[in-house]
């Protein structure tokens, strides 16, 4: 049997399999069309050839040609003697010697993994959750690894040979998959411990401290540096190399001028980042020196820095650039809503009504930011009484408005909550994204610039998303709208915000959004452990330390003065715990930064302790460990567990009558096991609800709109949007456009399959019903 001639080519194009490899899976490249239906979606010949063999590949057969490259580059090497570097020709066999035995005990818990990972996915048409993520990962890192093995074979005796540098590379992969294989043994503990069918370790000791400990003491640098988003998709990994190069660098220069940030509110904002231009070279031309850079960052860097450097997007250099690129609106328009209270009608009974109090939590009565963007010029966007709202920031309208005649208002409204880890951004670091959806749906999106954490904790942000959502109800007519139907759509926080500003608008009795759009949301504001967030050990852009920063700002308990790395002081290891204290003032985190070094063997002197009944790795092997401990708190605020803060944690009662939920979750997101798990809660209490789960790209995809990939996905979360206005609800809305190369299925069908081809990727949707 031969393969089909295009797989053929993409799998000799990538240089991964060699011929010989066909004679074990001819018959599976033969006969895709028998694969079980979730591989049978797959389009071999549009995807990245590594992908590819992850998707078609069974497990026993990526494990042997892994064993069959590893053979024949020592084989390689151990010919020719001749004037390659000696030492780097020893190294190169002995990394790929440990390559082989990681992959020994590899193979066996892959397997494992294979065989029941499909228990945790929210709908067979939609596979998707925490555990199959880990397995995608290693499999992404093997092919990897075989890619370079087999280039090495090959070219190891060539006069222009690289050993040096492919010996780098190699040890780095080594690295990255000796941390994978530990992380692969925690999810065995979770996967033994939690309950049948869940995906989190409820309990904030336990396996959950384990997790936490594990991620402060192990060796993160090598996927920041060498391998660095070895996971995603190709054309997202320059965009991280530039973030991490561009942190690393602004962290630098950050240190020098600390007490100039906090003396002058961030007044050398722009200085700080212009020498960070200057000395960014160093790390692009070492990847070594970035990735230990990075870690030492995410490790001890304060909230301070983080916010900082995440509002860099807000500059006007930078925004400036990303206007010139966006979508050309005619409105984009802030306002500024005075804190006054106003009237409502019940939904229930619309003769009465509620009175809506303006947000007072934390910093008293204060106006509610917000923007107003709109493709074209609508009806009572230009009125007197609107203008009065309008928020002098440079041209609120880009274009003259006396020469354009306003459109009819529209039936539908948008409001968007954005992202931000609740603690940065505002609606101006969305606009891009913003600004096509404003033309793709033809509809007027009002985007609310809600306060932020640690300045303004829960429940301020919620007070303001709601205060918005209720006058935005009431004076539609300024908004160029009607309100017929009105839809909630945020990313990230933003998503968390949507959830629980309805869960809101149903405690209060005013009308409740006709749907929600969720990306990748945050729904479980905890510090439980669960399969996905194992990836925080190798996500550049969602460390678990940062994250842990960001849900401490949100309830009220990052500290707000202590001592830092980026002050210089340096704390030694003395106390571990086993459980999270009981008193909140109790910080029982070790913390060390030392040496950026690892420890390639087992953890020695300055590692984290386990806690007793702690289950040791298996005998022979021990994860990396890093000598700078990260400071993270295990600390956890019964406001964590609010339900308007962790809506996966609300009771039924309150997850009832929720409208329409459409969530787009990322496959390789640390947040992905919230959007699986708060899906089925949905789902089990037979409210609407669909999840798309999209592939290789990372967490705040909708940011990212410089690729095809980015686009597509960008694409599903309009086509949800789109979703939500054409439902029918009372009034049937003829005029709801269909999306883009999409069929609209009925949405009180069940179980039938909805995918959307996007270059090759297939993204299915899980059933929704009609409310």
């Amino acid at each position: 049997m031969r393969a089909p001639a295009d797989a053929v080519w993409h799998l000799k194009h990538a240089g991964i399999l060699d011929r010989a490899l066909w004679t074990v899976t001819d018959w599976r490249a033969q006969n895709l069309t028998a694969l079980p239906r979730p591989c049978r979606r797959v389009t071999v010949a549009s995807r990245d050839a590594r992908e590819t063999v992850c998707a078609e590949m069974d497990t026993s057969v990526l494990f042997t040609s892994l064993y069959a490259v590893c053979e024949q580059a020592v084989a390689a090497l151990s010919e020719e003697p001749n004037e390659m570097a000696g030492d780097s020709a020893k190294r190169l066999i002995e990394v790929v010697t440990l390559i082989h035995q990681h992959g020994r005990g590899l193979e066996p818990v892959i397997a494992g993994f294979t065989a029941t990972f499909h228990h945790f996915d929210f709908d067979p048409l939609v596979p998707g959750n925490g555990y199959r993520s880990l397995v995608k990962v290693v499999r992404s890192c093997l092919l990897h690894i075989i890619q370079k093995g087999r280039y090495i074979t090959t070219n190891c005796r060539k006069l222009l040979f690289r050993a040096p540098h492919n010996t780098k590379e190699m040890e780095a992969y080594c690295s990255a998959l000796c941390q994978l294989r530990a992380l692969l043994y925690l999810a065995q503990r979770l996967l033994h411990d939690n309950d049948q069918g869940d995906l989190y370790f409820q309990k904030e000791g336990g396996l959950s401290a384990i997790f936490t400990q594990e991620y402060a003491s192990m060796y993160k640098a090598c996927f920041y540096g060498r391998c660095l988003g070895f996971q995603f998709s190709p054309a997202i990994r320059p965009f991280l190399q530039t973030v991490v190069t561009g942190l690393v660098s602004f962290g630098e220069n950050y240190k020098k001028h600390k007490s100039l940030f906090v003396e002058a509110g961030g007044i050398t904002q722009y200085g700080v980042a212009a020498s960070s231009f200057f000395t960014s070279g160093k790390y692009v031309v070492d990847p070594e020196l970035r990735g230990t850079e990075y870690e030492r960052a995410i490790q001890n860097m304060d909230m301070q820095f983080w916010k900082t450097f995440w509002n860099l997007s807000e500059t006007e250099l930078i925004s400036g650039l990303a206007s010139i690129m966006s979508v050309q609106v005619q409105v984009n328009r802030t306002l500024s809503v005075p804190p006054m209270s106003f009237l409502l009608p019940l939904a229930s009974d619309p003769q009465l009504s509620v009175t809506v109090a303006p947000p007072v939590a934390h910093c008293g009565p204060g106006p509610v930011n917000m923007r107003l963007i709109s493709h074209k010029l609508l009806e009572g966007q230009n009125s007197e009484e609107m203008l009065a709202f309008s928020h002098t920031e440079g041209t609120p309208i880009s274009m003259s408005l006396g020469l354009t005649k306003p459109s009819p208002p529209s039936p539908w409204l948008l409001v968007h909550f954005h992202g931000g880890g609740f603690v940065a951004h505002t609606s101006k670091s969305h606009e891009n994204y913003l600004k096509s959806w404003a033309q793709d749906l033809g509809m007027p999106i009002l985007s609310v610039d809600y306060s932020l954490a640690p300045e303004a904790p829960f429940p301020r942000a919620l007070e303001e998303c709601f205060y918005a959502y209720c006058w935005a109800l009431k004076h539609c007519h300024l908004l160029g709208s009607t309100a017929e139907r009105v839809c909630l759509a945020g990313d990230s926080a933003g998503g968390n915000l949507c959830i629980t500003v309805a869960m809101r608008a149903m405690s209060q009795g005013v009308r409740v959004p006709d749907g929600i759009m969720a990306a990748y949301p945050a729904t479980l504001l905890t510090t439980y452990a669960s399969p996905s967030r194992l990836l925080t050990l190798i996500d550049p852009l969602l460390p678990l330390g940062v994250i842990y920063k960001c849900l401490s700002a949100y309830a009220g308990t990052e500290p707000q003065t202590g001592t830092s790395e980026t002050e210089g002081t340096m704390k030694t290891p003395t106390d571990t715990v086993s459980s999270p204290p009981s008193d909140p003032s109790q910080d029982q985190t070790s913390q060390d930064p030392g040496s950026e070094k690892h420890q390639a063997e087992n953890p020695s002197e300055g590692s984290v302790v386990p806690p007793s009944g702690w289950e040791e790795y298996p005998e022979g092997f021990r994860p990396l460990r890093s000598e700078q401990l990260a400071d993270i708190s295990l600390r956890c605020s019964p406001i964590n567990r609010n339900p308007y803060v962790s809506p996966l944690l609300a009771p039924d009662s309150m997850l009832q009558g929720l409208p329409p939920v459409h969530i787009v979750a990322c496959a390789l997101d640390a947040m992905l096991d919230d959007s699986v798990m708060f899906a089925r809660r949905l789902r089990r209490l037979q409210q609407p609800v669909t999840l798309c789960v999209v592939e290789d790209l990372p967490h705040g995809f909708l940011c990212l709109q410089h690729c095809k990939e980015t686009q597509e996905a960008n694409s599903i979360c309009v086509a949800r949007i789109r979703e939500v206005f054409s439902q029918r609800h009372g009034n049937t809305n003829q005029d709801a456009p269909p999306a883009l190369g999409e069929t609209n299925p009925e949405t009180d069908s069940s179980n039938e399959e909805w995918t959307r081809n996007t270059g090759g990727r297939e993204l299915a949707a899980g059933d929704g019903q009609n409310r």
